[in-house]
């Protein structure tokens, strides 16, 4: 890719001071960055309704909605989690720069700023940022029941599978903040310390959560399933219902039914007996049939012929 066709980094500078908000948009203009700017916490998160920055310079002191509410307010939109933040401060005190960590942000940088120093930084946090999108692009990808929690045992992010088995099972609806319930959290807190799964019974739907590893100071990966309590009679009887409403054959219906369920390829092989090629080849004749292009789609139709 040339010059002429590279995606420009786009930075949204917060400051309220004239002078600064000069010297950056310049140095990092200079820099072939794009620039937006915010002379305040409200105009940011303002702007960031409209587009999202690849990265914030956040000055830490601000009238109104100080740096730290906002960083704070930011990372609550789970669409703004992987935006890394820099905050600018004057202030190389302790107590700030943790004020500052906790909020959500990643670095700081002391005023007057050291240009090389502040580039430095920014591209290492621009690189960061990109490997941890590309990760969670590759995982939705892939289908997989993916979810992450801060040290209270609060959703931090989620992939689109696990979030939509989430919303179902807690009764969310799509235009609403995406929130576990407390005696949840409080489950997942504990296993982000100590490893191990919980299981949470919600009417017909069993959700086990297991605990994979720490993948920051405050970021706990969590691998979400979904198991039944129905019987065998049940789960045959379900698998039948697909078969006529949606003109499948009995293995095309069973393959449906454990992808309703969000079963892997890998779990469907195994619980039914097939090599992975014959999984896939299901899959296909199902996708042809239904008239879908993916996995989530297949799975909505299969919800709705049981449930009608």
């Amino acid at each position: 890719m040339n010059d002429a066709t590279r995606r420009r980094d786009t930075v949204l500078v917060v400051d309220d001071t004239p002078d600064s908000l000069s010297f950056l948009t310049d140095t990092l203009d200079g820099a072939g960055v794009t620039v937006l700017v915010a002379i305040d916490g409200e105009s940011a998160l303002a702007l960031v309704d409209e587009i999202t920055p690849d990265l914030i310079l956040m000055d830490a002191l601000m009238p109104g909605i100080d740096g730290f509410e906002t960083c704070r307010r930011l990372k609550h939109d789970k669409m703004l989690t992987h935006v890394p933040v820099i905050f600018m401060t004057g202030l190389s005190e302790t107590e700030h720069v943790l004020r500052g960590l906790e909020a959500g942000g990643v670095d700081y940088v002391t005023k007057p700023i050291v240009v090389e120093e502040l580039l430095a930084r920014i591209r290492v946090h621009l690189a960061n940022a990109r490997t941890a999108q590309a990760s969670r692009v590759a995982l939705d990808a892939t289908g997989r029941f993916l979810l992450s929690t801060d040290r209270n045992g609060r959703l931090r992010w989620s992939t689109p599978r696990a979030e939509q088995l989430l919303r179902t099972a807690f009764a969310a609806g799509d235009g609403a903040p995406l929130r576990l319930p407390e005696a949840l959290e409080a489950q997942l807190a504990r296993l982000g310390s100590d490893g191990g799964t919980a299981t949470v019974d919600n009417g017909p739907r069993r959700l086990e959560f297991a605990f994979v590893s720490a993948t920051g100071a405050d970021e706990f990966l969590f691998r979400l399933t979904e198991t039944s309590s129905d019987s065998e009679d049940a789960l045959r009887q379900q698998a039948e219902l697909l078969q006529q409403h949606l003109m499948l054959t009995a293995r095309e219906a069973e393959v449906l039914l454990w992808v309703s369920r969000g079963k892997s390829n890998r779990d469907m092989s195994e619980i039914l007996g097939i090599s992975h090629r014959t999984v896939n080849k299901h899959l296909e004749q199902v996708f042809e049939k239904l008239g879908v292009e993916n996995r989530a789609a297949a799975a909505a139709k299969a919800v709705r012929a049981l449930s009608g």
